[in-house]
């Protein structure tokens, strides 16, 4: 299944894409060239958003660094036309997938591997530290707990639609009919971490949104496109808070406490990389993470 309409939204400083697509063959494709003040992911994102056709039923983002299967587009439709609550359908990073089949007779320790439809998945660092301090969520992945801190694991490729709180920004997709209603928020303008999964959670007050494990691709990330990692490491905090409280506006006490005991837990642990990692991309994402911390002490960012 072929888009009727494709958007190249380019905010890049030199002519590369530019002479790519120009010279493309790519049927019902557009381009646009953004200045530097509509550059950023958020701004192009509306920017694109602006300029769909009016007879386009399904908006659907892609980061540049994606190739999709070749029947991506024949799932991810079929999903919308089948479940007319839906409003929101992500798909899932094939080449990242890390999901394993469960071996007969084999015990697989809770702590160290999540278990879900016959598949497992073997935990990280970070996960297994929270599974034994009693800071992990009961939720499946995508789904945000009232602390936010949920599971990142994504979902074994079982050919199920799970549904879900948090689409990722890779691979997004939703009725065009929603845009009538919110936009990309401006709190995240810039590189913008997080802006899908703020977007996600509006989204959730017009329909559901649902993970197709059928609409696949896959994912090259380029690490270049991050800010560098004392501002990455920054914006976990600061716009992590942020999503946090669009999605429960007055958490509990105990939620609270998970919350900042978490990055507490992460804040450390990427200290500890300093000796077993990336010493100064690990340094500077550790100071930026504490640095954001204390900013939330004394200047909250205003929900938007």
């Amino acid at each position: 299944m072929y888009p009727n309409e494709i958007l190249i939204i380019d905010g890049s400083i030199n002519n590369e894409t530019t002479d790519l697509f120009q010279n493309s063959n790519f049927k019902n494709l557009k381009y646009f060239k953004v200045n530097e003040n509509q550059r950023g992911l958020t701004k192009q994102r509306n920017f694109g958003i602006s300029k769909v056709t009016e007879n386009i039923d399904v908006v659907c983002f892609l980061d540049d660094d994606t190739v999709l299967e070749p029947d991506y587009f024949k799932h991810l439709i079929n999903t919308f036309e089948r479940n007319e609550d839906v409003i929101g359908v992500g798909g899932v990073a094939i080449n990242e997938n890390r999901w394993e089949q469960k071996q007969k007779g084999k015990t697989y320790d809770k702590k160290k591997y999540y278990k879900l439809d016959g598949y497992i998945y073997p935990e990280g660092l970070r996960n297994r530290v929270r599974n034994y301090l009693g800071l992990t969520s009961s939720l499946p992945s995508n789904c945000m707990p009232d602390f936010s801190h949920g599971r990142t694991s994504g979902y074994p490729l079982t050919g199920k639609i799970y549904e879900v709180d948090l689409l990722i920004g890779m691979s997004m997709s939703f009725r065009k009919s929603l845009f009538d209603h919110i936009r990309f928020s401006t709190y995240f303008e810039g590189y913008g971490l997080y802006e899908d999964a703020d977007f996600s959670i509006r989204a959730l007050n017009y329909g559901k949104n649902v993970i197709d494990t059928k609409v696949q691709l896959s994912h090259f990330h380029d690490a270049a496109g991050r800010p560098n990692m004392f501002k990455y490491g920054k914006m976990v905090l600061r716009n992590g808070w942020y999503v946090w409280r669009v999605k429960y506006s007055n958490p509990s006490f105990k939620a609270k406490f998970k919350w900042y005991a978490i990055h507490g837990v992460l804040i450390i642990i990427r200290f500890f990389n300093v000796i077993t990692n990336n010493r100064k991309a690990a340094l500077t994402d550790a100071l930026g993470r504490t640095i954001g911390w204390w900013s939330l002490i004394f200047n909250k960012p205003n929900i938007k």
